[in-house]
């Protein structure tokens, strides 16, 4: 099983990321928390934990984990103590400037997936 614990559902991956993905097993969507940027340490700390007891039940062959840095972070501690491998979607930034009609210099960034790499 490959769990997909991002703000980007597999659904609107492209045809390459779905294949990648595919190779660790069926893809399951978890979505990422919205975390308020209120919360100390600690409670993002219990976020992380509750997720990982989730996750970590579900015995993922890998996770992909990306969002907020510090649940990030957290999560991604908590997931490797236990063995399971979590992955990082890595892209290339391809941007284009154009003048639209008004003439604002506008710039379009589409991110092309390539491959994952392990934390």
């Amino acid at each position: 099983m490959f769990i997909n614990h991002t703000n980007h559902l597999s659904e609107n991956w492209s045809d390459v990321q779905l294949r990648e993905a595919g190779k660790y097993g069926t893809i399951v969507d978890i979505p990422f928390p919205d975390i308020d940027p209120e919360l100390d340490g600690r409670e993002v700390a219990q976020l992380a934990n509750q997720k990982a007891e989730e996750i970590i039940a579900m015995k993922p062959d890998a996770v992909l984990c990306q969002g907020e840095f510090t649940y990030t972070f957290c999560l991604v501690q908590i997931l490797k103590a236990r063995g399971i491998r979590v992955m990082a979607a890595c892209s290339r930034r391809v941007t284009q400037e154009y003048t639209d009609e008004n003439r604002n210099t506008r710039r379009v960034s589409v991110f092309e997936f390539v491959r994952f790499r392990e934390y």
